[in-house]
């Protein structure tokens, strides 16, 4: 028999309401202990008041509102216990001390999820767009979460898992009970659906792109010389004063990172420490930094002073940022037009990069800066893209699936044996299977659901 398991499913800190989630055969026992109630026999899937006694002083505890679902039907597909009690940090401990006191175990990472998926209440990709949805930073991704919660995913792929064991089961009789080859008409209709299953996987694993940049969204460096506006510039983008911005060159010495939305695609912002020659030992390892975020952000924002002329350090900066993907942005437009020679000697650091005029001190062109920000990695309509597959162990799994069936194709065409070429159906069978959790094996659930949160 499986432990009882116990863990806090709403966030830590004070609070309203707080609520306990208790998961196995002894939940019942256990609330009953905590109630001094040993009649208790709550009714499925109905709120009890019931009053929560400590253990010790034999005094109340607190009032709360416990709630019984039962095997199977719960979420666990186990006795479970939601206890809601007053959100205060003391009294969660100690409800929580007196389940383990009473033989209840403290979940691990993942663990309802877990035994969800093991009593078949979800499968594994289900079970993985709950943690998506916790995390989802936009309503697209969080909407993209529900429609994999919901199955839609499976949806998809149990198809072309049918399909693949029809043609499965074709070659294998072909083994036992054909003494000759196929006929060709039977190798031409497994050769055609062949193909088609590995399209459509191939059409899936496309989306990836799409359904990543909804997930993680995009890690964007603002660098530049001291003092061009940089700090200023993040915090118009932010809307709120983040960075601390003064006249003094070199304020920035470190990486500052915030989170905001862009057209529903997340937007990693970081502004880094100003690029120059400095004697300072903690400047220039913020400087160091700097030219590390810059290879590892998707778009690098070159911010220049346009109220003044190019300097030798920005014409460091512009070549060093040339072979990223990047983009110039002039600050100080509130200061007056740019001279055209300046948009030239930039064009010739810079060949194809896109250039918008701001002003961070007013917010001139900072609608420009945001659509051009995202536009290289639009989505189009994100909410007409249909299902997007998002993860990147889904993504490889595809991928691999793709590439056994096309590897299974060839081999067909080549004349090669039936026993020879169902080896990579097999394993494409086997692939998909591992996407809802099938065929995967027990370190792969153990590593997959370590990601999770302890209340999931």
């Amino acid at each position: 028999m499986k432990d009882t398991i116990v863990a806090l499913i709403t966030p830590l800190g004070r609070s309203g309401i707080g609520v306990l989630r208790l998961s196995g055969a002894n939940s019942l026992s256990i609330v009953r202990k905590l109630t001094f109630d040993p009649e208790f026999s709550p009714k499925p899937r109905f709120a009890h008041l019931k009053k929560i006694f400590d253990l010790e002083t034999l005094e109340v505890l607190d009032e709360t509102i416990v709630t019984y679902f039962k095997a199977p039907n719960s979420f666990t597909g186990e006795d479970v216990f939601e206890i809601a009690c007053h959100g205060s940090p003391v009294i969660l401990r100690q409800i929580l001390d007196f389940c383990l006191k009473l033989d209840a175990r403290l979940a691990e990472a993942g663990e309802f999820s877990l035994r969800a998926l093991s009593n078949g209440r979800m499968n594994l990709s289900q079970a993985e767009a709950i943690r998506d949805l916790i995390d989802a930073q936009t309503v697209a991704s969080a909407r993209q979460s529900i429609r994999q919660l919901r199955g839609e995913f499976s949806a998809e792929l149990q198809p072309l898992k049918d399909d693949l064991l029809n043609v499965i089961i074709v070659l294998e009789s072909a083994i036992e009970f054909v003494e000759d080859d196929l006929p060709e008409f039977q190798t031409e209709n497994i050769r055609i659906k062949l193909t088609e299953i590995a399209v459509k996987v191939g059409k899936l694993a496309s989306t990836f792109r799409a359904g990543k940049l909804l997930r993680e969204g995009l890690k964007i460096a603002l660098v530049g010389r001291p003092n061009v506006g940089k700090s200023s510039l993040f915090n118009a983008l932010l809307g709120h004063e983040r960075a601390i911005v003064t006249d003094i060159a070199g304020t920035t010495r470190d990486q500052l990172h915030e989170r905001l939305v862009i057209n529903n695609i997340p937007v990693s912002l970081i502004d880094t420490a100003g690029l120059r020659e400095t004697t300072d030992t903690v400047e220039s390892i913020g400087v160091e930094r700097s030219l590390r975020i810059m290879a590892d952000a998707d778009l690098v924002v070159v911010l220049l002073d346009g109220s003044q002329k190019l300097t030798e350090e920005d014409r460091q900066i512009l070549t060093q940022t040339s072979e990223y993907p990047s983009l110039i942005a002039l600050n100080k437009l509130d200061l007056g037009a740019f001279n055209e020679q300046f948009y030239e000697e930039i064009n010739r650091a810079h060949l194809n990069s896109q250039i918008i005029n701001v002003s961070a001190k007013t917010g001139e062109g900072l609608n420009e800066l945001q659509k051009a920000i995202v536009e290289p990695f639009s989505l189009q309509d994100t909410e007409q893209t249909g299902f997007l597959v998002s993860d990147a162990r889904h993504h490889d799994l595809l991928l691999r699936t793709k590439s056994e069936i096309e590897n299974s194709l060839s081999l067909l065409e080549q004349k090669m044996s039936e026993e020879i070429v169902l080896i990579g159906l097999h394993n494409s069978l086997r692939y998909l299977g591992q996407i809802t959790g099938e065929t995967t094996t027990e370190d792969m659930l153990t590593r997959i659901f370590s990601t999770f949160c302890i209340g999931k």
